[in-house]
C-alpha cells in the first residue's frame, strides 16, 4: 500500500528572499513527513530557456532531493492537445535520465463517452506514447470526472502498468477499476481536492480493499491519492489533506486490530458495529457519521 499526489500542490509559505527551488523543497519535504512514494515535484517546475516547462528538469531536480522513488508527471496528448511525437520525446528524455515512473495526465478523457472516432483517436495516441518502455512504471491519471463510458479497451489501450482515477468527482470511474486486468495497478484518488471534505479514512481504506479485491489484485498493487490538484487550497488545507492520505495508507495496511481501534467499526466488519470497538482519536467526532460498509478482500 502507498500513497502519492495525483496533481499539484498550493505554494508553500517561503519568504520571497529564499533560493529558487525553496518552493520544491517544502513540497518534497511535506511528502516525506507523510510517508508519500513516488514523490511528485508537486506543481513546482523548473523552465527551459523558451520559458517553457521543462519535464526532465523537473524531475531531475525533485529526484536530487531524495533517495526515494520520485514520479515524473506529463501532460496526455488527449488533454493538452500537443503532438504524441513532442511527449513521446520528454518522455525518452525522462527515461534516459533514469526516471522509472511516469504518470501521464488525461483530465480531458471524461469527455471521450463512446463515440467510436474519439476512441479510437484516444487508443491510437496512447498506443503510440507508450510503445516500448520495459522496466519503466507508466501510469495513467483520470482526474476531474468519470471516464467510464469511453470503455476500459479504449483509456488502457497504451502499455500502462497503471489506472489512476479520481473517485471523487468521476464516481463512476470504479466501473473502470473493476473492469482493470488484477496484472494493472490502481492507484484510488479518493481525498477530495476542496476545502471542508469530510477526509476521515473510513472511505479511503473501504475503496483500498474493494480495489484490491477487483481481478484478484491484491493491495500490492493499489495506491490511495488526492483526487485532483490542491492548488485551489491554502497551504494549510493541503498540509492536512496529505497528512489524512498519509494516514489512511497506513492503515489500510495495518492489522484488523488497529483498523477495529481507529475506524468506524462498520468500515472494518459489519459485525463489529454492535461490540463497541471503536476508539476514536481525539480530533474526531465521538459519534462519526454514516461510514462505508464492510471491506472484503
Amino acid at each position: 500500500m502507498f500513497a502519492t499526489l495525483l496533481g499539484a500542490l498550493p505554494s508553500p509559505p517561503v519568504p520571497e528572499s529564499a533560493a529558487a527551488e525553496a518552493g520544491l523543497d517544502a513540497r518534497i519535504e511535506l511528502q516525506m513527513e507523510h510517508g508519500l512514494e513516488p514523490l511528485t515535484a508537486a506543481g513546482w517546475s523548473a523552465r527551459g530557456d523558451d520559458g517553457e516547462v521543462d519535464p526532465l528538469g523537473t524531475w531531475t531536480a525533485a529526484a536530487a532531493r531524495t533517495g526515494g522513488m520520485v514520479k515524473a508527471v506529463l501532460p496526455g496528448p488527449w488533454s493538452s492537445h500537443r503532438p504524441v511525437a513532442a511527449i513521446r520525446g520528454e518522455l525518452l528524455g525522462l527515461v534516459d535520465s533514469g526516471c522509472r515512473w511516469i504518470e501521464v495526465h488525461e483530465p480531458a478523457a471524461a469527455a471521450i463517452g463512446p463515440d467510436p472516432e474519439a476512441r479510437a483517436r484516444f487508443s491510437e495516441a496512447h498506443q503510440v506514447l507508450t510503445d516500448g518502455f520495459p522496466g519503466v512504471h507508466l501510469s495513467l491519471a483520470l482526474t476531474g470526472g468519470s471516464a467510464d463510458t469511453a470503455g476500459i479497451e479504449t483509456i488502457l489501450a497504451g502499455a500502462y502498468a497503471s489506472l489512476a482515477v479520481d473517485l471523487i468527482e468521476g464516481p463512476d470511474n470504479w466501473r473502470l477499476v473493476a473492469a482493470t486486468p488484477g496484472d494493472r495497478g490502481i492507484v484510488c484518488g479518493v481525498i477530495a481536492a476542496r476545502p471542508g471534505s469530510d477526509d476521515r479514512p473510513e472511505l479511503p481504506v473501504w475503496a483500498a480493499g474493494y480495489a484490491a479485491s477487483t481481478g484478484g489484485r491484491g493491495m500490492d498493487r493499489v495506491g490511495l491519492a488526492t483526487a485532483g490538484s490542491l492548488v485551489a487550497l491554502t497551504w494549510e488545507q493541503a498540509v492536512e489533506k496529505v497528512r489524512r492520505l498519509g494516514e489512511a495508507a497506513r492503515l489500510a495496511a495495518a492489522p484488523p486490530d488497529e483498523l477495529a481501534r481507529r475506524l468506524d467499526p462498520r468500515a472494518v466488519d459489519i459485525r463489529s458495529a454492535g461490540l463497541g470497538r471503536y476508539d476514536p482519536p481525539a480530533e474526531r467526532p465521538s459519534r462519526p457519521g454514516r461510514g462505508p460498509r464492510t471491506i472484503r478482500s
